[in-house]
């Protein structure tokens, strides 16, 4: 049987314009072009493609480029085309096969791809389109990320001005974009008005929105506190100030909770088209959910962020994409194991936070923790440790499509 005829194409993108380089299966030169970054641009390229190379279908021309995503991609998957992806590190290093003095140009790194994609496809990896879905969570995922990150830098102004004239109030809540907080701070802005405040009025507020660690007697007693002098003028522009972040900090807290809402929404979603799909089978969320530490933010970044490896149950891939895979550098008899930093840092961060409730919730979790740190490990070397054999257990669980037992973890589960 005669193999099916391909073609090889690098695909050098910018914001501006992307450069094409096209070669058949034996390397030779095709011909290259420069289309600009547009509707009709990206259209003609496709075309261009088929054109130049005299294939019969899309899927005989293979494409590499170093983004695995953005429009380019998305037109070349689109129209059917066979899409590879590389790091930009090996891609530096396939470089050094056509040039040594370090020289780097577009036409030339397209050339390259071309040429690596046909020599060594094991070094790319496949891409394909994604579920709109898990398009749409990704999304979400990344907007809850901007608005939390966002929150805690108008917290952290309005933390430093209260500081200035009024830190009383920082006595009773670390989280100062709680709503009784905001609200609290609004009936008495200043010291000269807290201590004109009525206890009725305070336990109120409290009732209002369910705050019972504190009573109306206590919060008066520190509203009541001396307060700190400052000069003339301080406290009304502290005021003005914090007027304008609390206006700030509220719509971010919908905005956030409507996030959050439409996460469940998606991820619900997901689980009601497998169970139809899949004919009552569990779906990647219900078995990833079921897992001690996974709440909705952790289990929404790893749906998102590392959703092919999570199809492919790919443990080595995870590993790596959160961090928790340790690099070793041996050469001789010198021995260094250092901490991954080439990771995806959401991921990284969920993986954090992830075996951190773990370790509070799961009796395993807790134990390897403990016994890491008695040896002399960092708190944030434990908990990846502990993110590392989480990772483990997930993939057996996805492999054979249940859902996490207590029973039966076992640290020496195979994945």
């Amino acid at each position: 049987m005669i193999d099916q005829q391909r073609w090889y194409a690098g695909v050098d993108w910018a914001s501006e314009s992307h450069h094409v380089f096209l070669t058949d299966g034996d390397g030779l030169k095709i011909g290259e072009k420069i289309f600009k970054h547009s509707g009709e641009g990206l259209a003609e390229m496709a075309a261009w493609l088929m054109v130049a190379s005299g294939a019969g279908h899309p899927s005989q021309i293979h494409i590499a480029i170093e983004v695995p995503h953005g429009p380019v991609v998305e037109t070349l998957i689109e129209r059917k085309f066979n899409v590879h992806a590389i790091n930009p590190k090996q891609m530096d290093r396939f470089r050094d096969r056509f040039t040594l003095a370090g020289a780097k140009d577009d036409s030339r790194d397209a050339e390259v791809m071309a040429s690596a994609l046909r020599t060594d496809p094991r070094c790319f990896r496949s891409l394909a389109a994604a579920d709109p879905v898990i398009i749409e969570l990704r999304e979400w995922s990344r907007i809850a990320d901007n608005l939390g990150a966002e929150r805690n830098r108008l917290t952290n102004r309005m933390r430093e001005q209260l500081w200035r004239y009024f830190p009383a109030i920082l006595e009773f809540d670390s989280d100062l974009n709680a709503e009784w907080l905001l609200a609290l701070w609004e009936a008495a802005p200043t010291p000269a008005k807290a201590v004109r405040i009525r206890e009725a009025t305070i336990a109120k507020l409290l009732k209002r929105n369910r705050i019972r660690r504190f009573n109306a007697a206590y919060v008066r007693d520190v509203l009541r506190q001396t307060p700190v002098t400052v000069a003339a003028g301080t406290t009304e522009a502290a005021c003005a100030h914090i007027a304008t972040l609390i206006a700030r900090i509220r719509l971010l807290n919908r905005q956030i909770t409507q996030a959050h809402d439409r996460l469940d929404a998606l991820i619900a979603q997901l689980t009601s088209a497998a169970q139809v799909e899949l004919e009552g089978k569990q779906h990647d969320a219900e078995i990833l959910a079921s897992l001690p530490g996974v709440g909705r933010i952790v289990l929404a970044t790893l749906l998102a962020e590392g959703f092919d490896a999570l199809q492919r149950r790919d443990y080595a891939a995870l590993r790596s994409l959160t961090g928790v895979a340790p690099v070793t550098r041996r050469s001789g008899k010198s021995l260094i194991v250092i901490r991954r930093q080439a990771c995806h840092q959401r991921l990284s961060n969920a993986m954090y936070h992830w075996a951190r409730v773990a370790v509070q919730h799961d009796r395993i979790s807790r134990a390897k923790y403990a016994a890491l740190r008695s040896r002399g490990h960092s708190h944030g070397r434990a908990l990846r440790s502990v993110a590392d054999r989480l990772l483990n257990v997930a993939c057996a669980m996805l492999k054979t499509g249940t859902t996490f037992n207590p029973s039966l973890a076992d640290e020496k589960t195979p994945c």
